[in-house]
């Protein structure tokens, strides 16, 4: 496994605030890692800081082995797509996919093939001479990937690059950004607040709270194994409760079934009793939410995201049985 770029200590402080606390981070060549987390997190400023648009307060930023921690942007070696694009409205396609091959003084024969071969990996070839008002947001967004490819980078930075993108659009871009990482082997990081671009994305994780690393991993290791409350809840888990033994545990809403009559389940699964307080039809699924009282005594809020045809007739007010099998319960650490 070889490391395509390392934080060591890395810290950025301003004034009194630290948006990113000494993180250690390993990023591996060939691969893709996402930085995770909510707004304010520190990830976008790690991003920034790898890029050289700014300078650590302490540590060190090592390239490809090298301490690239205050060298300047242009002389790392790498491709950034940013949230707009920053495309040249002036320049057409190709000639925005030209500039940074251009500014490396590539000459002309080569410059021209390798545009187009880009375009091509990123199916634009055929609007090549058009200007980007003329294009569509998720067009435009494989030009600015394109440009960032075209240099050959030793990384790929990606920041939020499709936030400005329908819902549609996006999933399509997921699975399209993901082709061009497999077949060019680049090396990715990408920066998102969305969970489910992460998980279906990343080669790796890093979900960040507060300038700090959380869990980091593939999604197959974070997603079955949260490392604290905080991870299970940013991906999801929502349902948390104190078990029998005083541990918390965290459930999914679509692993947790609610019915009206009390249900013939295990002994060592989850079985509350709770009361109705908001139902959402959603056209597929039902969402069911519940006060409940654990094991500790606390009342608790939960969820049920059903499909079962059991739970049609459940209303507000109604009294459930709240129930999750024993391989549905995830152990959350102190």
């Amino acid at each position: 496994m070889t490391i395509a770029a390392e934080f060591i200590g890395v810290s950025q402080v301003f004034g009194d605030f630290t948006a990113v606390d000494s993180i250690d981070l390993a990023i591996t060549e060939g691969k893709l890692t996402t930085l995770l987390g909510p707004s304010g997190c520190g990830k976008t400023t790690s991003l920034r800081m790898l890029a050289g648009y700014s300078t650590p307060s302490s540590g060190e930023i090592r390239i490809g082995g090298t301490d690239m921690t205050r060298t300047a942007p242009e002389k790392r070696g790498l491709g950034m797509v940013f949230q707009s694009y920053a495309l040249f409205p002036h320049l057409s396609v190709a000639e925005n996919v030209a500039y940074g091959l251009k500014l490396r003084k590539v000459p002309k024969a080569q410059r021209d093939t390798t545009v187009m071969e880009t375009l091509e990996l990123v199916g634009l070839a055929h609007l090549a001479a058009s200007k980007p008002k003329k294009l569509s947001g998720g067009q435009q967004q494989r030009v600015a990937l394109a440009r960032a490819i075209a240099i050959r980078p030793k990384l790929l930075l990606l920041d939020e690059p499709l936030s400005n993108l329908d819902a549609r659009l996006r999933v399509q871009m997921r699975a399209e950004i993901r082709r061009i990482q497999s077949e060019t082997g680049l090396t990715v990081v990408l920066v998102t607040h969305d969970q489910d671009e992460a998980l279906e994305m990343s080669d790796d994780m890093v979900l960040m709270r507060a300038g700090r690393i959380m869990q980091q991993g593939s999604p197959q290791q974070v997603f079955p194994h949260p490392a604290n409350r905080f991870v299970a809840d940013f991906l999801g888990y929502e349902n948390f409760v104190t078990g029998a033994d005083g541990s918390l545990i965290a459930v999914r809403p679509e692993h947790l079934d609610v019915t009206a009559a009390a249900p013939a389940g295990s002994s060592d699964g989850l079985l509350l009793t709770g009361t109705v307080t908001d139902v959402a039809y959603r056209g597929v699924d039902l969402l069911v939410t519940a006060d409940a009282v654990d094991a500790s005594g606390a009342t608790v809020r939960l969820r049920s995201d059903s499909r079962s045809n059991a739970t049609a007739s459940i209303a507000i007010g109604d009294s459930v049985s709240l129930s999750a099998a024993a391989g549905r319960l995830v152990p959350i650490p102190a």
